[in-house]
């Protein structure tokens, strides 16, 4: 088989174009994300509890905070970011305690969510309204 010069153009073109389209169609809403996290199980209040300044001057540096005695696995989304996907904890029969704190990035004002899948299999759900007076993610 001979390649021209057309023929290799177009395989990197197509290299580049499949390269940047997982990106595109890895990027979910904050609702998908939270049932996958779910898998189908509808998300209750309490059980948990999250932490999160009023009013942050910086979206560069946020702190939040979460406690969810019994939870399995806790994760957090920022509804309002480009990727709402913040991050995901687990814990395992060992751990100590079932808390963490982070420093996330907000592109702007929005709702930061915290899901706790539970031991017994229900997911438990906190959110906290954060204002964002210079945006971290682009904003």
């Amino acid at each position: 088989m001979e390649l021209s010069r057309r023929d290799a153009l177009l395989f990197g073109l197509g290299g580049l174009v499949v390269i940047a389209l997982p990106g595109a169609a890895l990027a979910a809403n904050a609702e998908e994300l939270a049932a996958a996290f779910a898998g189908g199980v509808a998300p209750q209040t309490g059980g948990i509890t999250l932490t999160a300044p009023e009013i942050a001057e910086n979206g560069n540096t946020v702190p939040i905070e979460f406690d969810a005695p019994g939870a399995v696995a806790v994760m957090l989304l920022a509804a309002g970011n480009p990727e709402p996907s913040v991050a995901t904890f687990k814990f395992g029969p060992a751990a100590g305690s079932h808390r963490a704190a982070t420093r996330i990035r907000l592109a702007k004002t929005q709702d930061v969510i915290a899901l706790a899948k539970m031991a017994d299999g229900s997911v438990r759900q906190a959110q906290a309204t954060v204002k964002v007076t210079i945006g971290g993610c682009g904003g």
